[in-house]
Order: structure tokens, then C-alpha cells, then sequence
């Protein structure tokens, strides 16, 4: 049998598609390119029974090294879905342009195309410059200079200086102001980040941001963009260095942007494309009238317990979540804080979604490292375990799961705060909850000091 690698392989490029002619018309711009992004929306794109009819021209978000890469593939990458019995490898060809995130004149004009329906988002958590209660930080020293750069911005309509907006929300006003001076029809934000209610957040930051620029744009806004909410969910490891090997000895095509993700794959949303959107529900996406139930339990359940797992494997000297989850104890903790997830979710389906997810985090070949979640943690407690332990504590429950996660990351991240704090940091109600703090602080004592192997 003869070895191919990355050095002998040839490039991929759009040869590689099934159909690779014509290329489909930019109708979608994504901010935020990188691994989920491909891996998800991309992936559902490229799925979809018109996805002729659908490009993405994908913008980076913190570098541009993703949109550097895929230029020199035609935009073309491999799908590696990866369970326990093995690899299965797909092109994708739904991103036809990938720009870095920088060139801020070119993504206002992209996104200022009239033929432009969907913008979608994936900027994490941390993108979106909120405060502890979810509203956009004007405190921000970089958003309040990016509102003063937007002013002059607007009211002179002049050409992008080299200074340009730094913050995501920033650049995709000034896009949605050009979309207005160019009487675009309305288009579709989509934003597709681990956040409750995303859609009517991304509506009430922009809504903000644009009554302290200009109050004409401020009035445009509701008429001239809709706010999708999101629920999305699918495992999506960093690469290994040994993958890119992988996939040109099993496709025969040198790619240096694959992405690695699992089987599963949900999207779920709800909201008006008023301009048109892709058959997504062809390729399994759906449509729903409300989005809460569904969002709150991949949030509490799935990404509750991956922000607990990336402390308390942590601390006992695990690396990823399927060691973690493999850990006796480990695992005994994720099943006290689905508990108390479940019991909070009457109107969604939790018992099967549990056992999918035991299925999926004992995946060993999914390296899901715990490090890559643990990163913006005291966000993700905010928005995956307080909700959770408030609602617990307010049907006279002690929220012990919940406690552990926020006992755990304090013992990784800052072992000599004073808990009730740093608890009232993450929830003023919970803050004051003195049952609940003196809970946090017991299971602290209990904790691993560190890696115990």
C-alpha cells in the first residue's frame, strides 16, 4: 500500500467535492471563522438541500491564520467525524471566501451586499463585551473608543481610517449602518455562541451600541435586521498535530485546516429570516417557535458539566474530558449536577439527552482537552451553573453539584479568595445565600489542593 502525507499529497482545493462547480453565490457572512464554526454551521450549509444557492465569505475572529490557510484550498476543508469504532472524512466546500477579521473595509462591504441574508456568529462569550448582567460593558474602555470611532464613522460616511473598530459588535453595526446607506433588504443575525436568549441579546447590544452613535441608525435597526436565537451543540477539539496526516493518508489530499469534531450535531432555532435562509432543516437543523428549554438544557447540561470537568478533572490530573468523565468521582459530580439540571427542566426532554451525553463524553478519541474549556470559566459559571443553582436553591435545594463546580474552580484558579466574594462576584443572590456559601466553602476543604496523578 503506498503512503501518502501531507508533503507528497496534493493540495486540496474544490477538485476534491463532489460538485464542485459552480461555486455558490455569498449569501451568508460569518464572523468568528475557526474550528466549531466549520464544523457546525458550515458543515449544516454545505448539508443543505440548496446549499448551491448558499456561500459563506467567513471572517476570522482573533487571527487570521484559519483564513490564510483555506484561501490557498479554495476554501475547501475536511470534516473528520470521529467516534470509537473510527474516522469518517467529508469535504466542505460551503465557505467560498475566508477573510481575516481585520480587514474591517471588506467585511462592511460584505456584509452590505444586497444579496447578503444571513450573518452569522461565532465570537464566544467574552466577544460580545457584556457585563455581569448581560448588557454591553459602555465601561469597556475599548467599546467606548469604538463608539467614538463609530461616530465619526456614521456622520462623515467616510472611508474605514486605519484605526477601525476593534470589538465584534462594533464592526457589525458599522456593517449593518452600510447595509442602510446602500438600502439593502433586512437580514438575518444569527448568533450561534453558548449564550441564553443570544438572539435578543446581540438585538439589545446592537440596539445600545447604536443609540449612543446615532440615534437615525438606532430607529433603522428593528426594520433592518432580525435576531435569531441559537441553540447549537457539537464537540470540536483542537487539531492534534498528527491529524492533518491522518486525513491526507485516508482522502489523498494535503489539507491544513481540517477540523476534528464528533458524530452528534443539534442546531436549533428560532426567529424570521425576512430575506430567505438555507433548507437547513434538510440537513437536520430545527425550527422551533421558543428556543429557552432547548438552549438552557444544552447549556446546564452539557456545558455545565464541561465548565465543571475542565476544574475538578483538573484537579485530580486529568487532561480531557474522557478521562475526567472515566474518574469515579469525577463522574459521580456530573450526575449530582444533572440532577439538579433536569429537575429544572420540565418542559424538554432531559433522560435520553442524558444518556447521549454520558455516551458522548466517554468518547476517548474525541481529545476534548480540559484546558481549551476551562478558558473564560468565571463567565461560563455565570451563564451555565448559576442559573441552575439560583433556581435550586429557590425550591429549598441545597444545589450541591452546583456548589461543587463553583468550589472546584476556585480551588484551580484562586485558592485564597474569600468564597462568599467570589460567590456574590458570580450571583449577588447567591452571594447572600449563606446556606449556599457555606456549602461552596465546605467542598472546598474537601477538594484536591492539585493534580493528584
Amino acid at each position: 500500500m503506498t503512503t501518502i502525507d501531507t508533503a507528497t499529497a496534493p493540495a486540496l482545493t474544490r477538485r476534491a467535492l463532489a460538485q464542485p462547480e459552480p461555486v455558490p453565490p455569498v449569501r451568508i457572512v460569518h464572523l468568528g471563522l475557526g474550528a466549531f464554526h466549520r464544523s457546525h454551521q458550515a458543515w449544516y450549509t454545505a448539508r443543505a438541500e440548496d446549499s448551491a444557492e448558499w456561500g459563506i465569505a467567513a471572517f476570522t475572529g482573533r487571527t487570521p491564520d484559519a483564513a490564510a490557510a483555506l484561501r490557498t484550498q479554495e476554501g475547501v476543508y475536511t470534516l473528520v467525524e470521529r467516534d470509537a469504532q473510527g474516522d469518517r472524512y467529508e469535504a466542505i466546500g460551503s465557505i467560498v471566501e475566508a477573510w481575516s477579521g481585520d480587514d474591517v473595509t471588506r467585511f462592511v462591504r460584505t456584509v452590505s451586499a444586497p444579496a447578503v441574508a444571513v450573518v452569522t456568529l461565532t465570537i464566544t462569550e467574552a466577544g460580545y463585551r457584556l457585563t455581569a448582567a448581560g448588557e454591553l460593558d459602555l465601561d469597556d474602555p475599548v467599546v467606548a473608543s469604538d463608539i467614538l470611532l463609530l461616530r465619526d464613522l456614521v456622520v462623515d460616511g467616510g472611508t474605514i481610517p486605519s484605526t477601525s473598530p476593534r470589538t465584534a459588535p462594533a464592526r457589525l453595526l458599522l456593517g449593518l449602518h452600510a447595509r442602510r446607506q446602500a438600502e439593502a433588504p433586512p437580514v438575518a443575525i444569527v448568533p450561534c455562541d453558548n449564550l441564553p436568549a443570544n438572539g435578543d441579546l446581540v438585538r439589545r447590544t446592537l440596539t445600545r451600541l447604536a443609540e449612543r452613535v446615532n440615534p437615525t441608525l438606532a430607529a433603522w435597526l428593528p426594520q433592518g435586521a432580525s435576531f435569531v436565537s441559537t441553540s447549537v451543540d457539537r464537540i470540536t477539539p483542537r487539531l492534534d498535530p498528527h491529524d492533518r496526516a491522518l486525513v491526507a493518508a485516508s482522502t489523498g489530499w494535503s489539507d491544513q485546516v481540517p477540523v476534528v469534531a464528533e458524530p452528534f450535531s443539534d442546531w436549533v432555532l428560532a426567529g424570521e429570516f425576512p430575506s430567505g435562509r438555507p433548507r437547513w432543516e434538510t440537513s437536520g437543523a430545527r425550527f422551533v417557535d421558543e428556543i429557552a428549554p432547548w438552549e438552557a438544557r444544552k447549556l446546564w447540561m452539557l456545558n455545565g458539566a464541561h465548565t465543571l470537568l475542565a476544574s475538578t478533572g483538573r484537579l485530580r490530573g486529568h487532561a480531557t474530558v474522557a478521562e475526567a468523565f472515566a474518574d469515579p468521582d469525577c463522574r459521580a459530580e456530573v450526575e449530582r449536577l444533572w440532577d439538579e439540571a433536569a429537575a429544572n427542566l420540565a418542559d424538554v426532554e432531559t433522560r435520553d439527552y442524558r444518556s447521549a451525553l454520558a455516551e458522548r463524553f466517554a468518547n476517548p478519541r474525541i481529545v476534548h482537552r480540559l484546558a481549551q474549556i476551562a478558558e473564560g470559566s468565571e463567565t461560563k459559571l455565570r451563564l451555565r451553573i448559576v442559573p441552575v443553582a439560583e433556581a435550586e436553591r429557590a425550591a429549598g435545594r441545597a444545589a450541591t453539584g452546583c456548589a461543587t463546580a463553583i468550589a472546584a474552580w476556585i480551588r484551580q484558579e484562586s485558592p485564597d479568595s474569600d468564597v462568599a466574594t467570589v460567590t456574590r462576584d458570580l450571583s449577588p443572590a447567591l452571594g447572600r445565600d449563606e446556606h449556599f456559601v457555606a456549602t461552596v466553602r465546605h467542598l472546598l476543604s474537601t477538594l484536591p489542593v492539585g493534580p493528584t496523578r
